[in-house]
């Protein structure tokens, strides 16, 4: 941040502004394959991943709606078919009864 001083974006192309969704890709390409991952990545495999990773952290399904800007939680409610980690952990509020 300090070296390069973005204007409007974290990562801005080297005019200013923001990446074309092409360069976006090939950057996303050549770190995948840096990295040795096999699979097709792109753009939308880093929301996914993005997503997943708050869901796993605990950040509320309805925070993450507003920050993929779903307008339905139905949308974001498929991230929770993706993990169950945690799930585990998950008290039930019966459990707290004393009876």
């Amino acid at each position: 941040m300090e070296k390069y001083r973005p204007v409007e974006f974290v990562f801005e192309g080297a005019a200013g502004g923001k990446y074309s969704p092409s360069s976006l890709q090939n950057i996303i390409k050549a770190a995948a394959l840096k990295a040795g991952i096999q699979k097709k990545t792109t753009m939308h495999t880093l929301r996914h991943t993005f997503a997943t990773h708050c869901l796993e952290n605990g950040v509320d399904l309805r925070y993450i709606q507003s920050m993929l800007g779903h307008s339905s939680s139905k949308i974001t409610e498929i991230y929770t078919h993706i993990t169950t980690k945690g799930f585990d952990q998950i008290e039930s509020p019966l459990d707290k009864l004393d009876i």
